[in-house]
């Protein structure tokens, strides 16, 4: 199949949308099938690949690094009246996705969108929370104009049917085991942070950013500090809230964003995983962590929901219990034997979670659109 591919965050920016979609792009071309990925020109980028379309865009505010697309309906009709694809996968809600569905419309192509992030979550974090049902209202008329919006989760699909959303469909994530393996732990990085061994390293991973319930995860590091002084907090990422979180916080380690074996590697090399976020859609780093042999505590929605069995694998707290989700970190800090267990099972819960079999799937749902148009 011929696809195109619109996206407003693509790799070289670090984000779950955007490593998903690159995920999904090189795999549909590894499968043989021709991609054109549609994109907003990112400064300093590699040069894009033949195929691919870059447009204008412009810096998202508070988010450096972050871009959006400007609308660009009519280059994209012309585009794709000269070589028409057969399916459209539109992965973002911003104004070039919106311009896409418009223009596959107009040609009679069949699209289908992803929902990815609760953006109606974000507007209660930075002081306009009145402006979540206004949100909320612009995702569901956005995704009522595609063929079938793909989610990550069965919650997700369930929580959308029952708000109105039509052709919903389960697209399940992967994650690369080769790449997150307990393996690559490094004792040289251990070093560096002050850590012998038998010493702790909690680690945070994914935006720096107030709608990550950031106050909840320093809360459960100081309460398991008090049983494990020896423990260091490393954190992976940037975000508007990272200056604010050093200064109050000089102990804490930060790495900045990572990517690849260089994230691989720290994770592995870390023995706590604390995501006390409740704004995600799914949360690749809670399998990325898994994937990693690193114990988890997470809140039960999302990716922990689907994958994490409380008590088995992993710590999975009732969603907004902030005490239960501190007694959790402070149990699995103080007990070796039980974090390596659950570390473990996380890892054998996770390998059969293939990016070649999401790639394919996403290929036969893209071929049943088709069809059905």
């Amino acid at each position: 199949m011929r696809i195109a591919i619109v996206t407003e965050t693509y790799p070289p920016e670090i984000n779950g949308v955007a490593l998903t979609v690159q995920s999904l792009a090189q795999g549909l071309r590894g499968r043989g099938h021709a991609v054109q990925l549609i994109r907003p020109r990112q400064p300093g980028a590699a040069a894009a690949a033949e195929d691919d379309v870059e447009v204008s865009g412009a810096a998202i505010p508070r988010y450096p690094g972050l871009r959006f697309g400007w609308p660009a309906r009519r280059r994209l009709e012309r585009l794709w009246r000269a070589q028409r694809p057969d399916a459209i996968y539109v992965a973002t809600e911003g104004p070039l996705g919106h311009s896409a569905l418009r223009a596959a419309r107009r040609l009679g192509i069949a699209a289908s969108t992803g929902f990815h992030t609760r953006f109606d979550d974000f507007a209660r974090f930075y002081g306009v929370g009145w402006l979540t049902p206004l949100v909320f209202a612009w995702l569901r008329h956005f995704h009522a104009h595609s063929a079938a919006t793909l989610v990550p989760t069965q919650e997700l699909a369930d929580f959308l049917h029952e708000r109105g959303f039509g052709a919903v469909r389960l697209l399940r994530r992967a994650v690369d085991t080769h790449l997150f393996d307990p393996a690559r732990r490094r004792e040289a990085l251990r070093l560096a942070w002050g850590l012998t061994d038998d010493e702790l390293a909690v680690v945070y991973v994914g935006r720096i950013a107030p709608e990550k319930n950031l106050e909840l995860n320093v809360r459960a590091f100081r309460a398991l500090q008090q049983k494990r002084p020896d423990a260091r907090y490393i954190w992976i990422g940037d975000g508007p809230a990272r200056a604010e979180l050093a200064r109050a916080n000089p102990d804490f380690i930060f790495c900045g964003t990572l990517r690849g074996e260089e994230l691989a590697a720290h994770f592995a090399s870390c023995d706590l995983f604390l995501f006390a976020s409740l704004s995600e859609t799914f949360g690749n780093v809670t399998l990325e962590a898994m994937a990693s042999g690193v114990a988890t505590v997470a809140f039960d929605y999302g990716a922990a929901r689907e994958h994490i069995v409380d008590g088995v694998n992993g710590r999975r707290i009732a969603c907004g219990d902030a005490d239960a989700f501190v007694d959790a970190s402070v149990e699995l800090a103080v007990d070796a034997a039980r974090r390596q267990a659950y570390a473990q099972a996380a890892r054998n819960a996770v390998m059969t979670l293939s990016p070649q079999s999401v790639t394919d799937h996403f290929a036969e749902l893209l071929a049943s659109l088709r069809s059905a148009a």
